[in-house]
């Protein structure tokens, strides 16, 4: 992969899913399907959003190891991406990625106990494409 920054954020901007990953208490990887994140810099650094009281948040709380998984359907390709997930609750982190209509889920508004910001920071990964696999450090 020549550019891989360039060819898996190409990727990742054009789906409408993503994928992330955590660990249980009994060490068993569990995944569940977001949407996409609200910001990426680069393809080190994702924000999503979620709910402070979900399990997902518990899981990152007790281990914060995670993966996110993005698949381009159309050209059969895909990234999983390894690092570690923060929660994060401060004011700041929530303006940055809060959008109008995020009251539907947070009623309460961006100062809603219940919403929370998820950062996944990658630190390796793995690129699918062309029949083959790659990977690589971030």
């Amino acid at each position: 992969m020549r550019n891989p920054e360039q060819t898996i954020g190409n990727l990742i901007d054009g789906q409408g899913v993503s994928f992330i990953g955590s660990v249980d208490d009994g060490g068993f990887p569990n995944m569940k399907a977001m949407l996409p994140p609200r910001k990426r810099v680069g393809i080190k650094e994702f924000y999503f959003t979620t709910n402070t009281s979900s399990m997902r948040v518990r899981q990152y709380a007790a281990n914060p190891n995670a993966c996110v998984y993005f698949y381009d359907k159309r050209f059969f390709r895909g990234v999983m991406l390894k690092g570690a997930m923060q929660i994060l609750t401060d004011a700041a982190s929530k303006e940055a990625i809060w959008r109008e209509g995020d009251i539907a889920y947070y009623p309460g508004g961006v100062t809603d106990p219940d919403y929370c910001v998820l950062k996944f920071t990658a630190a390796s990964g793995r690129f699918y494409g062309n029949f083959k696999s790659e990977d690589f450090k971030i």
